[in-house]
Protein backbone atom coordinates (compact mmCIF):
# COMPACT_ATOMS: atom_id res chain seq x y z
CA UNK A 1 0.00 0.00 0.00
CA UNK A 2 1.14 3.57 -0.50
CA UNK A 3 1.96 5.92 2.37
CA UNK A 4 -1.28 6.68 4.22
CA UNK A 5 -3.40 9.46 2.81
CA UNK A 6 -4.71 12.11 5.25
CA UNK A 7 -8.04 10.27 5.31
CA UNK A 8 -6.42 6.89 6.01
CA UNK A 9 -4.25 8.39 8.77
CA UNK A 10 -7.28 9.96 10.46
CA UNK A 11 -9.06 6.61 10.25
CA UNK A 12 -6.02 4.85 11.76
CA UNK A 13 -6.21 7.15 14.79
CA UNK A 14 -9.98 6.75 15.10
CA UNK A 15 -9.75 2.96 14.95
CA UNK A 16 -6.99 2.86 17.55
CA UNK A 17 -8.91 5.01 20.00
CA UNK A 18 -12.16 3.11 19.46
CA UNK A 19 -10.42 -0.27 19.57
CA UNK A 20 -8.33 0.47 22.65
CA UNK A 21 -4.90 0.06 21.07
CA UNK A 22 -2.02 2.30 19.98
CA UNK A 23 0.48 2.39 17.15
CA UNK A 24 4.23 2.24 17.69
CA UNK A 25 5.88 5.31 16.19
CA UNK A 26 9.36 4.16 15.16
CA UNK A 27 12.20 6.65 14.79
CA UNK A 28 14.27 6.06 11.68
CA UNK A 29 17.55 7.58 10.49
CA UNK A 30 18.35 5.75 7.24
CA UNK A 31 16.94 3.60 4.46
CA UNK A 32 17.94 0.50 6.45
CA UNK A 33 16.10 1.48 9.64
CA UNK A 34 13.14 2.59 7.54
CA UNK A 35 13.03 -0.79 5.79
CA UNK A 36 13.30 -2.56 9.13
CA UNK A 37 10.40 -0.60 10.61
CA UNK A 38 8.10 -1.27 7.66
CA UNK A 39 9.12 -4.94 7.67
CA UNK A 40 8.16 -5.15 11.34
CA UNK A 41 4.76 -3.57 10.80
CA UNK A 42 4.07 -5.90 7.88
CA UNK A 43 5.06 -8.97 9.90
CA UNK A 44 2.78 -7.78 12.72
CA UNK A 45 -0.04 -7.04 10.27
CA UNK A 46 -0.31 -3.67 11.92
CA UNK A 47 -0.51 -0.22 10.40
CA UNK A 48 2.17 2.00 11.85
CA UNK A 49 3.96 5.31 12.09
CA UNK A 50 7.53 6.08 11.04
CA UNK A 51 9.04 9.28 12.35
CA UNK A 52 12.12 11.41 11.76
CA UNK A 53 13.66 13.58 14.46
CA UNK A 54 15.70 16.70 13.73
CA UNK A 55 18.91 14.79 14.46
CA UNK A 56 17.79 11.80 12.42
CA UNK A 57 16.94 14.02 9.46
CA UNK A 58 20.28 15.80 9.65
CA UNK A 59 22.12 12.47 9.77
CA UNK A 60 20.18 11.11 6.80
CA UNK A 61 21.20 14.09 4.66
CA UNK A 62 24.86 13.10 4.87
CA UNK A 63 27.70 14.15 7.16
CA UNK A 64 28.91 16.79 4.70
CA UNK A 65 25.42 18.20 4.15
CA UNK A 66 23.77 18.20 7.59
CA UNK A 67 20.51 19.69 6.39
CA UNK A 68 17.42 18.58 8.29
CA UNK A 69 14.92 19.36 5.53
CA UNK A 70 17.02 17.56 2.91
CA UNK A 71 17.26 14.44 5.07
CA UNK A 72 13.57 14.43 5.97
CA UNK A 73 12.48 14.86 2.36
CA UNK A 74 14.84 12.11 1.20
CA UNK A 75 13.53 9.63 3.77
CA UNK A 76 9.89 10.53 3.05
CA UNK A 77 10.34 10.08 -0.69
CA UNK A 78 12.22 6.80 -0.18
CA UNK A 79 9.40 5.58 2.05
CA UNK A 80 6.88 6.39 -0.67
CA UNK A 81 8.76 4.21 -3.13
CA UNK A 82 9.17 1.14 -0.91
CA UNK A 83 6.00 1.25 1.24
CA UNK A 84 3.69 0.52 -1.68
CA UNK A 85 5.12 -2.99 -1.86
CA UNK A 86 3.82 -3.84 1.62
CA UNK A 87 0.31 -4.74 2.79
CA UNK A 88 -0.04 -2.26 5.68
CA UNK A 89 -0.57 1.48 5.95
CA UNK A 90 2.42 3.57 6.99
CA UNK A 91 2.10 7.16 8.20
CA UNK A 92 5.02 9.61 8.13
CA UNK A 93 5.67 11.92 11.07
CA UNK A 94 8.41 14.30 12.23
CA UNK A 95 9.43 14.05 15.87
CA UNK A 96 10.39 16.72 18.46
CA UNK A 97 10.97 20.15 16.91
CA UNK A 98 11.80 22.89 19.38
CA UNK A 99 11.15 26.61 18.88
CA UNK A 100 14.66 27.40 17.65
CA UNK A 101 14.38 24.73 14.92
CA UNK A 102 10.92 25.56 13.55
CA UNK A 103 12.24 27.73 10.73
CA UNK A 104 14.84 25.17 9.68
CA UNK A 105 12.70 22.05 9.97
CA UNK A 106 8.94 22.00 10.41
CA UNK A 107 8.02 25.28 8.71
CA UNK A 108 9.84 24.46 5.43
CA UNK A 109 8.31 20.95 5.48
CA UNK A 110 4.81 22.38 5.92
CA UNK A 111 5.48 24.67 2.95
CA UNK A 112 6.55 21.69 0.82
CA UNK A 113 3.38 19.83 1.78
CA UNK A 114 1.22 22.86 0.99
CA UNK A 115 2.75 23.00 -2.50
CA UNK A 116 1.95 19.32 -2.97
CA UNK A 117 -1.63 19.74 -1.75
CA UNK A 118 -2.10 22.73 -4.06
CA UNK A 119 -1.13 20.41 -6.93
CA UNK A 120 -3.73 17.87 -5.83
CA UNK A 121 -1.26 15.53 -4.11
CA UNK A 122 -1.04 14.27 -0.54
CA UNK A 123 1.19 16.16 1.92
CA UNK A 124 4.77 14.96 2.23
CA UNK A 125 4.31 14.07 5.92
CA UNK A 126 1.09 13.06 7.67
CA UNK A 127 1.92 14.86 10.90
CA UNK A 128 4.50 17.10 12.54
CA UNK A 129 5.40 17.53 16.18
CA UNK A 130 5.78 20.97 17.70
CA UNK A 131 7.73 20.63 20.96
CA UNK A 132 7.03 23.69 23.10
CA UNK A 133 7.81 21.95 26.36
CA UNK A 134 10.80 24.19 27.11
CA UNK A 135 8.81 27.43 27.01
CA UNK A 136 5.87 28.90 28.91
CA UNK A 137 2.59 27.08 28.25
CA UNK A 138 0.93 30.28 27.05
CA UNK A 139 3.57 30.81 24.36
CA UNK A 140 3.58 27.08 23.59
CA UNK A 141 -0.15 27.18 22.83
CA UNK A 142 0.05 30.44 20.86
CA UNK A 143 2.64 28.91 18.54
CA UNK A 144 0.60 25.70 18.36
CA UNK A 145 -2.48 27.68 17.37
CA UNK A 146 -0.63 29.37 14.51
CA UNK A 147 0.90 26.08 13.37
CA UNK A 148 -2.46 24.34 13.55
CA UNK A 149 -3.95 26.78 11.05
CA UNK A 150 -1.23 25.96 8.53
CA UNK A 151 -1.02 22.21 9.15
CA UNK A 152 -4.78 21.88 8.77
CA UNK A 153 -4.71 23.74 5.46
CA UNK A 154 -1.98 21.36 4.25
CA UNK A 155 -3.99 18.28 5.41
CA UNK A 156 -1.46 17.53 8.15
CA UNK A 157 -2.15 16.60 11.78
CA UNK A 158 -0.21 18.58 14.40
CA UNK A 159 1.28 16.93 17.47
CA UNK A 160 1.90 19.12 20.51
CA UNK A 161 3.49 18.51 23.89
CA UNK A 162 1.98 19.90 27.09
CA UNK A 163 4.39 19.32 29.95
CA UNK A 164 7.96 18.11 29.46
CA UNK A 165 9.71 14.80 28.91
CA UNK A 166 12.90 14.32 30.92
CA UNK A 167 16.15 12.73 29.86
CA UNK A 168 18.15 13.31 26.68
CA UNK A 169 17.27 12.90 23.00
CA UNK A 170 19.15 14.30 19.99
CA UNK A 171 21.28 16.50 22.26
CA UNK A 172 18.28 18.10 23.97
CA UNK A 173 18.08 17.44 27.70
CA UNK A 174 14.87 17.70 29.70
CA UNK A 175 15.17 18.36 33.40
CA UNK A 176 13.61 16.04 35.96
CA UNK A 177 11.10 18.30 37.72
CA UNK A 178 7.39 18.99 38.21
CA UNK A 179 6.94 19.73 34.50
CA UNK A 180 7.14 15.98 33.94
CA UNK A 181 3.54 15.83 35.15
CA UNK A 182 0.88 17.67 33.13
CA UNK A 183 -1.99 19.06 35.22
CA UNK A 184 -5.74 19.19 34.65
CA UNK A 185 -5.40 22.97 34.36
CA UNK A 186 -2.85 22.49 31.57
CA UNK A 187 -5.32 20.26 29.76
CA UNK A 188 -8.11 22.80 30.12
CA UNK A 189 -5.92 25.60 28.77
CA UNK A 190 -5.00 23.43 25.79
CA UNK A 191 -8.63 22.80 24.84
CA UNK A 192 -9.49 26.47 25.33
CA UNK A 193 -6.71 27.47 22.94
CA UNK A 194 -6.93 24.75 20.30
CA UNK A 195 -10.47 23.40 20.58
CA UNK A 196 -11.61 19.81 20.61
CA UNK A 197 -10.95 19.05 16.95
CA UNK A 198 -13.90 20.91 15.48
CA UNK A 199 -11.57 23.40 13.78
CA UNK A 200 -8.48 21.31 13.11
CA UNK A 201 -7.17 17.97 14.29
CA UNK A 202 -4.21 17.61 16.60
CA UNK A 203 -2.78 14.94 18.89
CA UNK A 204 -1.32 15.65 22.31
CA UNK A 205 1.60 14.40 24.38
CA UNK A 206 0.54 14.91 27.99
CA UNK A 207 3.40 13.99 30.31
CA UNK A 208 3.12 11.69 33.29
CA UNK A 209 6.74 11.19 34.35
CA UNK A 210 8.07 10.26 30.91
CA UNK A 211 11.84 10.23 30.41
CA UNK A 212 13.79 9.71 27.17
CA UNK A 213 16.65 7.22 27.14
CA UNK A 214 17.52 3.71 28.30
CA UNK A 215 16.40 2.66 31.77
CA UNK A 216 15.85 -0.54 33.67
CA UNK A 217 12.23 -1.39 34.49
CA UNK A 218 11.13 0.47 37.60
CA UNK A 219 13.64 3.31 37.28
CA UNK A 220 11.22 5.69 35.58
CA UNK A 221 8.31 6.63 37.88
CA UNK A 222 5.36 6.86 35.56
CA UNK A 223 1.92 7.93 36.75
CA UNK A 224 -0.42 7.07 33.85
CA UNK A 225 -3.43 7.76 36.09
CA UNK A 226 -2.71 11.44 35.41
CA UNK A 227 -3.93 10.89 31.86
CA UNK A 228 -7.24 9.55 33.16
CA UNK A 229 -7.64 12.50 35.53
CA UNK A 230 -7.13 14.98 32.69
CA UNK A 231 -9.33 13.11 30.23
CA UNK A 232 -12.13 12.76 32.80
CA UNK A 233 -12.06 16.39 33.97
CA UNK A 234 -11.79 17.88 30.49
CA UNK A 235 -14.29 15.42 29.07
CA UNK A 236 -16.82 16.35 31.72
CA UNK A 237 -16.49 20.06 30.94
CA UNK A 238 -16.82 19.60 27.17
CA UNK A 239 -19.20 16.65 27.16
CA UNK A 240 -16.75 14.46 25.23
CA UNK A 241 -15.41 11.06 26.21
CA UNK A 242 -11.60 11.21 26.20
CA UNK A 243 -11.29 14.53 24.35
CA UNK A 244 -7.54 14.11 23.79
CA UNK A 245 -5.89 11.77 21.26
CA UNK A 246 -2.80 11.06 23.35
CA UNK A 247 0.84 10.34 22.56
CA UNK A 248 3.20 8.44 24.90
CA UNK A 249 6.81 9.70 24.84
CA UNK A 250 9.80 8.24 26.69
CA UNK A 251 8.44 4.72 27.00
CA UNK A 252 11.72 2.80 27.37
CA UNK A 253 11.77 0.88 30.64
CA UNK A 254 8.00 1.09 31.05
CA UNK A 255 6.22 -1.97 32.40
CA UNK A 256 3.56 -3.75 30.31
CA UNK A 257 0.94 -2.63 32.86
CA UNK A 258 1.97 1.02 32.61
CA UNK A 259 1.75 0.83 28.83
CA UNK A 260 -1.64 -0.91 28.96
CA UNK A 261 -2.99 1.66 31.42
CA UNK A 262 -1.83 4.57 29.28
CA UNK A 263 -3.45 3.07 26.18
CA UNK A 264 -6.72 2.53 28.07
CA UNK A 265 -6.74 6.26 28.90
CA UNK A 266 -6.61 7.32 25.25
CA UNK A 267 -3.01 6.88 24.02
CA UNK A 268 -3.08 6.14 20.28
CA UNK A 269 0.65 6.54 19.51
CA UNK A 270 3.74 5.55 21.48
CA UNK A 271 7.22 6.65 20.41
CA UNK A 272 9.81 3.87 20.26
CA UNK A 273 13.44 4.79 19.61
CA UNK A 274 15.96 3.63 22.22
CA UNK A 275 14.78 0.01 22.16
CA UNK A 276 14.77 -0.24 18.36
CA UNK A 277 18.22 1.35 18.17
CA UNK A 278 19.56 -1.41 20.39
CA UNK A 279 17.63 -4.08 18.48
CA UNK A 280 19.23 -2.88 15.24
CA UNK A 281 22.77 -2.73 16.63
CA UNK A 282 22.86 -5.90 18.75
CA UNK A 283 22.94 -8.39 15.82
CA UNK A 284 25.76 -6.37 14.25
CA UNK A 285 27.81 -6.70 17.43
CA UNK A 286 27.25 -10.43 17.41
CA UNK A 287 28.26 -10.63 13.75
CA UNK A 288 31.47 -8.69 14.32
CA UNK A 289 32.48 -10.75 17.34
CA UNK A 290 31.72 -14.16 15.86
CA UNK A 291 33.11 -13.32 12.40
CA UNK A 292 36.12 -11.40 13.70
CA UNK A 293 38.69 -12.92 11.34
CA UNK A 294 36.35 -12.51 8.40
CA UNK A 295 35.44 -8.85 8.82
CA UNK A 296 39.09 -7.82 9.37
CA UNK A 297 42.14 -8.30 7.20
CA UNK A 298 44.40 -9.75 9.90
CA UNK A 299 48.12 -10.46 9.55
CA UNK A 300 48.20 -9.64 5.85
CA UNK A 301 45.27 -11.92 4.98
CA UNK A 302 42.31 -10.78 2.86
CA UNK A 303 39.47 -11.51 5.28
CA UNK A 304 36.14 -12.86 4.09
CA UNK A 305 34.34 -10.53 1.72
CA UNK A 306 31.00 -12.19 2.45
CA UNK A 307 31.41 -11.29 6.10
CA UNK A 308 32.37 -7.62 5.71
CA UNK A 309 29.90 -6.97 2.89
CA UNK A 310 27.48 -4.49 4.59
CA UNK A 311 24.56 -6.56 3.35
CA UNK A 312 25.62 -9.57 5.44
CA UNK A 313 25.34 -7.75 8.77
CA UNK A 314 22.79 -5.22 7.52
CA UNK A 315 20.16 -7.89 6.96
CA UNK A 316 20.67 -9.14 10.50
CA UNK A 317 20.35 -5.62 11.85
CA UNK A 318 17.11 -5.03 9.96
CA UNK A 319 15.63 -8.33 11.12
CA UNK A 320 16.54 -7.56 14.73
CA UNK A 321 14.84 -4.18 14.58
CA UNK A 322 11.82 -5.62 12.76
CA UNK A 323 11.40 -8.17 15.56
CA UNK A 324 11.37 -5.35 18.12
CA UNK A 325 8.70 -3.52 16.12
CA UNK A 326 6.55 -6.64 16.21
CA UNK A 327 7.06 -6.80 19.98
CA UNK A 328 5.97 -3.15 20.28
CA UNK A 329 2.83 -3.91 18.28
CA UNK A 330 2.04 -6.74 20.69
CA UNK A 331 2.59 -4.49 23.72
CA UNK A 332 0.34 -1.77 22.33
CA UNK A 333 -2.36 -4.08 21.03
CA UNK A 334 -2.04 -3.16 17.33
CA UNK A 335 -0.91 -6.65 16.27
CA UNK A 336 -3.22 -7.93 13.53
CA UNK A 337 -5.43 -4.82 13.48
CA UNK A 338 -4.74 -3.80 9.86
CA UNK A 339 -7.84 -3.77 7.69
CA UNK A 340 -7.74 -3.72 3.89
Amino acid sequence: MPIASPEVYADMIDRAKKGGFAYPAINITSSQTLNAAIQGFAEAQSDGIIQVSTGGAEYASGQKVKNMVTGAVALAEYARVVAKHYSVNIALHTDHCQKEKLDTYVNPLIAISQERVDRGEDPLFNSHMWDGSAIDLGENLEIAKELLTRTSKAHIILEIEVGAVGGEEDGVTGEINDKLYTTVEDGMRTLEALGTGEQARYITALTFGNVHGAYKPGHVKLRPEILKEIQDACGKKYGIDKPFDLVFHGGSGSSPQEIADAVSYGVIKMNVDTDTQYAFTRPVVDHMFTQYEGVLKIDGEVGNKKMYDPRSWGKKAENGMADRVVEACKELGSLGTHKD
